[in-house]
């Protein structure tokens, strides 16, 4: 029974080169497209690693998980408790992901959340850790959804600021940071108010992890201020 669970997971090897095929999250976003009698839009340009700005790379890793680097795929700790707190509860709510368990539930799994779910994430997600960690990175920053039709990095970056994501400041990379918890909901054009306190303190994270001069920050800030009107 076990060995059959595990065998019924795709296997991260398909992904240790070239571009993944349309994850289980847009196949979701295409089928809700349909379903209410509209095209779906998809507009996604795949960009290797070292064309991303490492300042967008700091930033996602700084706000989504910080331990990204140190871990294998799973934060154990947070994870035990997340789904502790499931079974009080009888059902799932939203637990501390790491970046790879996110990109296992894009691949693959997509947005409903079930136990059995959580734990297929955390088995795929120790799979993904196999590619290592620049990878598992590429792979994240290329798929993620950054607005409504809008996946991946250097797509995100040319919609809203019109660049590719290898010219991104540090503002521009704290904002597009910023919009990952709800990327639906969160217009860099038209920032809610919860968008630019969030965006403010992605972009204070490069001073906190000594990543930008003290110099350099404050211009940030200044341009971020602008930005956000």
């Amino acid at each position: 029974m076990v060995g059959a669970f595990f065998l019924s997971l795709p296997s991260a090897e398909a992904l240790r080169l070239g571009q993944p095929p349309p994850t289980a999250l847009m196949k979701t976003r295409f089928a809700d497209a349909a379903a209410s009698g509209r095209a779906a839009r998809r507009i996604q340009h795949w960009a290797r690693l070292s064309a991303i700005s490492p300042l967008l790379r700091e930033a996602v890793v700084n706000s989504e998980d910080a331990r990204f680097f140190d871990h294998e795929g799973v934060d154990v700790v947070e994870t035990q408790a997340a789904l502790e707190r499931a079974m009080e509860r009888g059902h799932l709510g939203r637990g501390a992901s790491t970046l790879t368990q996110q990109l296992a539930k894009n691949l693959w799994l997509g947005e409903k959340r079930s136990l059995l779910r959580k734990v297929k994430e955390v088995v795929l997600a120790r799979r993904l850790e196999s590619l290592g960690k620049e990878r598992i990175l590429e792979l994240y920053l290329n798929v993620v959804e950054w607005g409504d039709g809008i996946y991946g990095a250097d797509a995100a970056s040319r919609v809203w600021f019109g660049k590719p994501a290898a010219q991104l400041r540090p503002e521009e990379a704290a904002l597009l940071a910023a919009m990952l918890p709800a990327p639906r909901h969160r217009n860099p054009k038209h920032p809610s108010e919860r968008l630019k306190i969030r965006a403010r303190q992605v972009l204070d994270l490069y001073g906190l992890y000594h990543q930008l001069p003290d110099e350099e920050l404050q211009a940030a800030r200044g341009r971020l201020a602008a930005l956000l009107g």
